[in-house]
């Protein structure tokens, strides 16, 4: 007999937390995530420590930004079960190194990287670097169009930069000419230039030939150029060549890169000088011009420096003359490799190197070192790196398009010229949130900006006219979600286009719980000829709660009512176990006994309509009859 009723509690006991588990997991697919939660952890006290309660109690916490209560309950869901989603390892990772716990997060990278080996957010990098790694690589925030242009050819193409509508940039496209350079069988870079139109806002290329002169391209290397303001002077990176177009070595047989610079003559780039700060035993190249054309910085692998190349900066005094070259420190260069600095017209820093974190390879930065001394770099993340070689940043002056190179897969050669656009596309949601049955604006109603993951992005109250803004991304879809205590919440999906500066509107209406003398909630169903209380009713009775916590003084009286079909006796009884199982319910979420006066069935005596017995009616008819009332006694 013990072992039947052991049995059987347990049978009970189990059936209570699938129950408890699904009321939550309702309240979790709303985006409720306080009442999940509160739901989830009565579920944990009642024994229900499931992978599913577990994991779903750190989704909560991780969805509402809360660190360190979603590595607790994650923690939980990892170390008891050995085959757990590695989704949820991974986000335990974040929610670790989030409160700054890295000894255990290291922990369980290699158990993550041992899993999900091919991850890409964790490849080849180790436990430092996991968070880092995961915003450089993700585009899901950022709207950057890139364009492979029409220009680039099988060969390397490289290093676009724009002066007066003309795009210079190097390349390896002269196959005509014998020579091939030893490191990659290509031909030897020389200086081409397009020309540049701007149609409705679409950039057109024409063109692609030597540069207009003879004297600027050898049978050897030319790249990377820079040009004044003025379009009058370029500084240009060239092999060590001599007056008869012959490589110079230094002693062990080398020849290094010079910086050299010609002026514009009648249209014709001429004058070729070399600069004074060449040397033949080490390189000097990569070009770029302060915005005032004061300053002139390249790269060197000169004695002195911090890695394999660093870059430079010296002042350009005129007349031929400039002041001695200096390293830009350790806020800049590494051990490894700076290379193609650029600075943009609001003097900001733009350079590659392969020395600090990246997705792979050169990878391109910003710093703002050039106004803050001890500015770090900033790694540009994707689209414009990748896990290969990314270099050669050039930004025009709005500060929103440019072009950058590449050699990453999907291009059509060895190097490629890239053009961007990094305009950003942004949306406005925007609505008033009333009260559903009179129309009345609601004030400090909490929206919230939920993503496609269900994580909250965004929280605002309405104004006192019930008005309410969220800044949103194009191309994105979105719940807001609208919540004021003694209300239903009320929802809307807002799916945002490509059109920039588009408002999108998402009236909310909240249907108020309190009417009058009573509390209003949607009807109560129950299985027939049943009166537990299902996990739809359930839902709906959590209103009741919210409610009754909210005002700690109120004292309510529950009614049920049934149709008049089945006899007018067991109607009676029926209705009376209804209504106590609802107060039953309330009581088990901590309402005191007290605070509900009496819960009391009415059945068939109190009908609302003519479908009294022997009265043939609709279902919809019958339905009517079948109602609670839930009467506010005092508040």
């Amino acid at each position: 007999m013990k072992t039947k009723l052991f049995i059987f509690f347990f049978a009970l006991s189990s059936t209570l937390m699938v129950a408890q588990r699904k009321l939550a997991d309702k309240f979790f697919e709303n985006f409720a995530y306080i009442k999940a939660t509160e739901l989830y952890e009565e579920a944990v006290k009642k024994g229900d420590s499931s992978e599913h309660v577990l994991t779903r109690l750190g989704d909560c916490y991780y969805n509402n930004s809360k660190s360190k209560e979603a590595a607790l309950w994650y923690g939980k869901a990892v170390n008891k079960y050995d085959k757990v989603n590695p989704e949820y390892i991974f986000k335990y990772i974040q929610s670790l190194r989030s409160i700054k716990d890295y000894q255990e997060a290291d922990k369980w990278l290699v158990k993550f990287k041992n899993i999900q080996g091919n991850d890409s957010r964790v490849k080849d990098f180790d436990a430092n670097n996991l968070d880092l790694y995961e915003d450089l690589a993700s585009t899901e925030d950022i709207i950057v169009k890139i364009q492979n242009l029409p220009f680039n050819t099988e060969f390397s193409d490289f290093g676009a930069y724009i002066s007066d509508g003309i795009l210079y940039f190097a390349s390896a496209r002269d196959t005509d000419v014998k020579k091939r350079y030893g490191w990659n069988a290509e031909p030897f870079l020389d200086i081409y230039y397009v020309s540049v139109t701007d149609h409705d806002g679409k950039k057109e290329y024409s063109g692609a030939d030597f540069i207009n002169s003879t004297k600027i391209n050898t049978p050897y290397h030319e790249a990377s150029v820079a040009i004044t303001n003025d379009g009058q002077t370029m500084y240009f990176t060239r092999d060590n060549v001599n007056r008869r177009n012959k490589l110079g070595y230094d002693r062990k047989g080398t020849s290094h890169l010079k910086l050299y610079k010609a002026t514009l003559s009648n249209g014709v780039w001429n004058n070729i000088v070399e600069l004074p700060f060449n040397d033949d035993y080490f390189s000097n190249g990569h070009p770029a011009l302060s915005p005032d054309n004061t300053k002139l910085y390249f790269v060197s692998d000169r004695e002195g420096g911090f890695g394999q190349t660093d870059i430079y900066v010296v002042d350009i005094l005129g007349d031929g003359k400039y002041g001695e070259p200096k390293n830009l420190g350790p806020k800049v260069n590494t051990e490894g490799r700076e290379m193609f600095p650029f600075v943009s017209k609001d003097n900001t820093l733009y350079f590659s190197s392969d020395g600090y974190l990246n997705l792979g390879l050169l990878d391109i930065y910003k710093s703002d070192i050039l106004k803050k001394e001890n500015a770090e770099p900033e790694n540009l993340g994707a689209p414009y790196n990748s896990s290969y070689d990314d270099f050669a940043f050039f930004m025009n002056d709005d500060n929103k398009t440019g072009y950058f190179s590449s050699n990453r897969p999907g291009g059509k050669g060895s190097d490629d010229i890239y053009g961007f656009n990094a305009e950003s596309c942004k949306q406005t949601i925007e609505g008033i949130a009333r009260n559903i049955k009179t129309n009345e604006v609601l004030a400090n109603v909490e929206v919230k900006l939920i993503n496609k993951n269900g994580k909250i992005i965004a929280t605002v109250m309405t104004s006192d006219s019930g008005a309410f803004t969220l800044d949103a991304d194009c191309d994105k879809y979105y719940t807001v979600l609208g919540s004021k205590k003694d209300f239903k919440d009320d929802r809307k999906e807002i799916v945002t286009d490509v059109e920039d500066g588009k408002i999108n509107n998402a009236d909310l209406y909240l249907t108020p719980l309190i009417d009058a003398d009573q509390i209003v909630i949607n009807p109560i169903f129950f299985d027939f000829d049943k009166w537990n209380i299902r996990t739809d009713a359930e839902y709906e009775l959590e209103h009741i709660v919210d409610v009754m916590r909210e005002h700690p003084n109120m004292v309510i009286k529950i009614e049920s009512h049934t149709d008049s079909r089945g006899s007018d006796k067991y109607n009676m009884k029926l209705s009376d176990r209804r209504a106590k199982s609802t107060r039953d319910y309330i009581l088990s979420r901590g309402i005191a006994p007290e605070r509900i006066e009496s819960a009391i069935g009415y059945g068939e005596t109190q009908l609302l309509n003519r479908c009294s017995n022997g009265v043939k009616c609709s279902a919809e008819e019958h339905q009517l009859n079948r109602r609670s009332y839930f009467y506010i006694l005092k508040d």
